[in-house]
């Protein structure tokens, strides 16, 4: 059928595109000398800062390991012995040592591991318990398991009991604020630590329903706006921060709520999630008249502050790929197969190198290359090929099931 040949199309090209994409970060990220991963990283492969994100760290790991466990082509001995080597220079040097408690983990370390910088934030942290997580699934190891466990239960602890151990004191001015960013990375842990485990799928199952409630508090202005930031009540909160979308960030909370939603057997959640985290972003996202995704939008159309807000970024396209093709994967709905393919074709025609191999990561508006490195501060080993990686898996068992 015509279909079948469309999924098979786009199939071959994504499987491709991920050999390629493993093939430059396994040549040129890996430090043989320290351990752990170089993540600043020229269009050519050129190192050209030796500082280590442990946020990027943490999600080579994961995305080693997951490919080494799931996907045939990967299980192979250097793809493991690189998560490894990553998983082990986190354990040593990550957790920045405090007298008052448990650490936190570092922002950013020196090539050799020093902490260079600590955000009081929760994220080095989650993506310390990712990658924990899936290397302990791959190599058996249940201290590590146990070690992934253990922070998340901090985690837990910072974000609904006591914040204190973050290091950020309450100003008087400035009321705490349900950012859609916590409840969506929890639940992406929930997931994680849960698949096919019965015991913690029990023991995380309440924490997992607060972060859907948590999340669904960002559908505001009767259903027509997804809004970064609400208040601890679910209000819309004054300025430019209660007015913020972003919509990749949308559509990323979209397919988590439909995994979820598709785990639970929750038939709404699902609707839902489709209609309020997937059409609505990418009616006010999708620029008209060049194409892409915005990065930043102001609800009520004021210019937003960010310098970056209309240039388009490998990742809002790549968590789009996720969710249309996986809405369209349950639903079948052919709409949502049709915006799959609108942002298939912008993707694949603007950020992939063809020369070097790996995505540029920073467009312009009009959809020119404006930063042209393949690794950076806040760009990994993550987004493009968990993309791709869903993606094949994704077109693999639609075409299965198209053939049956």
């Amino acid at each position: 059928t015509i279909m079948a040949a469309l999924l098979e199309q786009y199939r071959k090209r994504i499987q491709t595109e991920l050999d390629r994409v493993v093939d430059f970060w396994m040549k040129y990220s890996h430090d043989e000398q320290y351990g752990g991963f170089f993540t600043c990283i020229g269009k050519d492969g050129k190192i050209y800062d030796e500082l280590k994100y442990v946020w990027l760290q943490g999600r080579q790991v994961w995305m080693y390991c997951r490919l080494y466990r799931t996907v045939e082509r990967f299980h192979r001995p250097e793809v493991l012995e690189a998560a490894k080597s990553g998983g082990a220079f986190l354990q040593r040097f990550a957790r920045v040592q405090s007298s008052d408690g448990p650490g936190k983990c570092a922002f950013c370390l020196t090539r050799d591991g020093r902490a260079v910088k600590v955000q009081r934030t929760i994220f080095s942290e989650c993506f310390y318990v990712m990658a924990m997580d899936e290397l302990a699934r791959v190599t058996g190891n249940e201290a590590m398991q146990a070690d992934a466990e253990s922070m998340m239960d901090q985690l837990v602890h910072w974000v609904r009991v006591d914040s204190s151990g973050l290091g950020r004191p309450q100003m008087p001015g400035d009321p705490p604020v349900n950012s859609m960013a916590v409840p969506m990375m929890l639940l992406c842990l929930v997931d994680q630590l849960t698949e096919g485990r019965e015991k913690q799928a029990q023991k995380y199952r309440e924490l997992g329903d607060w972060c859907v409630k948590q999340i669904l508090q960002h559908v505001q202005r009767n259903d027509k706006a997804i809004l970064e930031n609400v208040s601890m009540d679910g209000k819309e909160i004054p300025g430019c921060q209660g007015r913020l979308q972003n919509p990749g960030h949308a559509l990323e909370a979209g397919w988590f709520l439909l995994k979820y939603a598709k785990a639970q057997d929750d038939t709404k959640l699902q609707t839902l999630a489709v209609e309020m985290f997937m059409d609505v972003p990418f009616h006010t996202g999708w620029d008209k008249q060049h194409g892409g995704l915005f990065y930043f939008l102001d609800a009520d159309g004021h210019c937003p502050t960010q310098l970056e807000w209309n240039m388009k970024l490998w990742w809002p396209h790549c968590e789009a790929l996720i969710s249309y093709l996986m809405a369209y994967s349950y639903l079948k709905e052919p709409a949502l197969l049709d915006r799959f393919k609108q942002v298939y074709d912008y993707t694949f025609s603007h950020f992939p190198d063809e020369e070097h191999g790996e995505w540029f990561g920073y467009l312009s508006r009009q959809g020119e290359v404006v930063l042209d490195f393949k690794g950076g501060p806040f760009k990994g080993f993550f987004h493009v090929p968990r993309c791709l990686y869903m993606c094949e898996k994704m077109l693999d068992h639609l075409l299965a099931t198209s053939k049956s």
